[in-house]
């Protein structure tokens, strides 16, 4: 899932569930919740989406995303038994990244059992297995560095690669941010981070 953290180009066009994004003249075809899809700018407009590359025997599907918030979201329910990558789409084109988030806190099977190919098993199993986790992704947010931050940022899409908050925090520890953008903050993370495994 770590390949590709995201893709900025030119809004080609888009269909029910999918935008193509030219990136240097390659066409790539995203995958997107209806939320996602809607925010987008319009056709010939730049924009940039965060991207999860999925692989599977039968080939590879690039899923888009308008933030990081919804793409952590995705990550954190196909990771749960019973839920692919059609569902965590589904999920997120019937709630927010933070409606689901306060639904999984609040054990609402009912409502996530609303989302088209979850039934109350596979809700029940969300609430069980997502719990834990969601709860620590807010306590690592909110100990983070001030949102919007290059730091932040580039914090945050480590950890959406799969790196674990104590990696990063250690990675970071006494790096010089001055005059660092997010991107160049990410490559020097990613350099450290895969030297370290």
């Amino acid at each position: 899932q770590g390949m590709i953290a995201y893709l900025k180009g030119m809004v080609a066009g888009t269909d029910a569930g999918s935008l193509i994004l030219d990136v240097g003249g390659v066409g790539y075809r995203l995958l997107m919740s209806s939320k996602a899809l809607g925010a987008l700018p319009p056709s010939g407009s730049p924009a940039m989406v965060w991207v999860h590359l999925h692989v599977k025997d039968d080939g590879i599907t690039l899923y888009g995303f308008k933030d990081l918030a919804e793409k952590t979201m995705f990550v954190r329910l196909v990771g749960v038994s019973g839920i692919g990558p059609k569902m965590g789409i589904a999920a997120l084109s019937t709630y927010s990244a933070s409606e689901l988030s306060q639904l999984i806190a609040e054990g609402d099977v009912t409502a996530l059992s609303r989302v088209p190919g979850i039934g109350k098993k596979t809700a029940q199993r969300a609430v069980l297995e997502l719990q834990g986790i969601l709860r620590q992704d807010e306590q690592v947010t909110a100990s983070a560095p001030a949102a919007g931050s290059a730091l932040a940022d580039a914090s945050t899409a480590l950890q959406s690669m799969g790196f674990s908050a104590d990696e990063v925090a250690a990675v970071f520890k006494g790096v010089d941010v001055a005059g660092k953008d997010a991107g160049a903050l990410l490559r020097a993370g990613l350099k450290a981070l895969g030297g370290a495994r």
